[in-house]
């Protein structure tokens, strides 16, 4: 295992490399450019709706004004020889709008030039095959070779992998069902997730010529689980739930402060499609579900009570402040070792080199 690869793509990023993961309500462009200022990769949050009219894309289109400012405005200049900008962005593309990525996403990215564009959770098709092909050939065309964005395509088991590097991703990341927010419902531990994608990547004769980089994402908070996943051969890690409580995350202070205080996270959240279908959010197809603290309404699930009887009892018994309150807190098992907030730099920092003191730490043992 090597970091040289995204090294060299990312050339300002130091190892073990840590990304924000792309949060819808958490990061920002604050957050993002951070990160990314502290030797990390920065991620700008989520967009789903890629319609004509889209509100998502005109903040998508600001926050990139915004992260080229943050950082200087030294990234990204005129022309194919100018250097990218060195944050990445992030598309759901299970929305009903994805084909209209073409004509409404894509003259953003060609526009402003992010580092990086982040793929997650196609709906699922009678062919089994979803529209990632499609974005990124476009995005291969969208620029000069060597030129357009790294492509990154979240995973949760080995059969997406295999999927998103046959359709040209650069970076697959694991996500193993440890993660906060939305994941595969059938996926795998990253303990197991990452050598089984690794060893795909390093001995299948259909991907010997492939260039691919890992990152390996869910349950990872603090330096000790990045060294883990770096001994699992991940070129670096995505981390959400500990960048939510960072001084730049958007995330509700009530948000914050209940991942500050929530221990034990084996019980304390719950991975399950629950959260989507008592809020009836479509978004979310068959084939996901979420991870996110629970609550009183979800303990009423678990003993028993129907869906409808959750819903009915979120509306009469809670007022509409609490009912706020109780759901879509997401964060993931590791939630227990997140114990203060931080700018989002110190934790990139603080991480990276906690991390390599525990790998040399280690190999001293040996």
């Amino acid at each position: 295992m090597s970091t040289a690869r995204l090294q060299k793509w990312f050339p300002w990023a130091l190892s073990p490399i840590i990304c924000n993961g792309p949060m819808i309500g958490a990061a920002s462009p604050a957050m993002a450019t951070e990160v990314t200022k502290a030797g990390g990769i920065g991620f700008l949050s989520c967009v789903f709706d890629v319609n004509p009219d889209s509100a998502q894309l005109t903040k998508l289109e600001a926050e990139l004004v915004e992260a080229k400012t943050l950082l200087g405005g030294s990234d990204a200049g005129a022309g194919a020889a100018a250097g990218p900008l060195r944050v990445g962005v992030s598309f759901i593309t299970g929305h009903s709008s994805i084909g209209h990525f073409s004509s409404t996403a894509l003259p953003i990215i060609v526009k402003h030039r992010p580092a990086a564009v982040w793929l997650f959770a196609p709906a699922a098709s009678p062919d089994q095959r979803g529209p990632h092909g499609a974005v990124i050939s476009a995005l291969r065309k969208s620029l000069p070779a060597g030129a357009g964005p790294r492509v990154f395509v979240q995973v949760g088991n080995v059969g997406a992998a295999r999927e998103a590097v046959r359709d040209g991703a650069d970076v697959v990341v694991c996500q193993g069902i440890d993660a906060g927010g939305h994941q595969f419902r059938r996926g795998a531990g990253v303990v197991s997730l990452v050598p089984e994608v690794r060893r795909m990547l390093d001995e299948e004769d259909e991907f010997s010529s492939s260039d691919v980089g890992l990152l390996a994402a869910g349950g990872i908070v603090d330096d000790k689980g990045v060294a883990a996943v770096t001994m699992l051969e991940a070129e670096g890690v995505v981390m959400g739930t500990r960048f939510t409580v960072a001084e730049e995350s958007v995330y509700p202070d009530h948000r914050k402060q209940l991942i500050l205080h929530t221990v034990d996270g084996g019980s304390s959240t719950l991975k399950s499609p629950f959260h989507d279908q008592l809020n009836s959010n479509a978004l979310w197809g068959p084939l996901y579900d979420g991870r996110a603290i629970a609550g009183p309404i979800h303990e009423k699930f678990l003993s028993g009570t129907s869906l409808d009887e959750c819903r009915k009892s979120l509306k009469e018994d809670y007022s509409a402040e609490e009912s706020v309150r109780m759901i879509n807190t997401w964060a993931g098992t590791g939630v227990g070792l997140v114990r203060k907030a931080q700018p989002a730099g110190e934790i990139v920092r603080e991480v990276r080199e906690g991390a390599k003191a525990h790998m040399r730490k280690i190999a001293g043992h040996l």
